[in-house]
Order: C-alpha cells, then structure tokens, then sequence
C-alpha cells in the first residue's frame, strides 16, 4: 500500500527553517509580569486531533493542517490588535511548531513587516506540562493523566 504524502508537502516548505525561540522560563516571566495573551503576545496551539491534556492558558488553537491560507488573516489582525509576538506550539514545537513559526516568519519578510516576531515555544506544550505546578497553574483543561502517560 502507497503511503499518502504528509499533509505539509501540500504547501512549500518555509523559507525560515530556525525560528526565535521562547522559552518556558520566559513565557512564565511574561504571565507572572502581567503581560497578557492576545494583547501583548499570541500563543497558537497548532494541535489537531492531538490536543488532549489541556492547553495554556489564552492560547488560540489553529490546527496546522489549515493554517497556511490563513496566515495573512491572521497577521492582519495582529497588525490591527497590536501583537508584537505570536508564540506557535505544538507537542514538541519541532515539526508543526517550527513550520508554521518559518511560514509566518516569512510572510512577515515578504510584506517587510518589522517589529513583530514569530517565534516557537521550545519543547512545546509537552514541556510546558511537564515542567511543574507554575506552568500547569497556567493551563485550561489540564489533565495530569495525559502528560504522565505521554512518550
């Protein structure tokens, strides 16, 4: 049996293949700081069917495999809401994370877009949830179950 093409070779590869990179640590300083989701940053859950266990807190979910076409929308509405930074994760951060980071990225090169950063949380929602109580404090419909028994 032929093995069907995965679903981002129905777009082109990001030119931008290393993205800014947030950390959990920083992420956490900008909570504790008073920064706010959806004003002064975005944080985009890019799980599908995956995204059991909670998510954090204030994050939008924009499943990968729909993304693309949508990312002009989207910078749109940062542009108009003032958002500097839009923060992309996944499980791990390295597959949909660092491709949609890379898409928005260079979308923002193209239309020369400057001062807004397109970044990926490192290590993703997995290592945000499994870093301790301070980060799962911050999550919505966290489940403990799922991140203990996850790989």
């Amino acid at each position: 049996m032929a093995q069907l093409p995965a679903w981002h070779e129905a777009y082109p590869p990001p030119r931008n293949q290393s993205p800014t990179v947030v950390t959990r640590q920083k992420l956490l300083q900008w909570f504790r700081g008073g920064k706010t989701p959806g004003v002064d940053f975005l944080l985009v859950d890019l799980r599908r069917t995956d995204n059991e266990g909670g998510t954090i807190k204030g994050s939008i979910n924009l499943p990968a495999q729909s993304l693309y076409f949508s990312l002009p929308t989207l910078l749109n509405l940062c542009q108009c809401a003032g958002v500097r930074t839009v923060i992309w994760y996944c499980g791990s951060s390295r597959g949909r994370g660092t491709r949609a980071a890379g898409w928005f990225q260079d979308l923002l090169d193209d239309r020369q877009v400057s001062g807004m950063t397109s970044a990926i949380l490192l290590n993703g929602v997995t290592g945000w949830a499994r870093a301790g109580e301070e980060y799962t404090g911050l999550m919505e419909g966290y489940d403990p179950e799922k991140w203990s028994n996850a790989n």
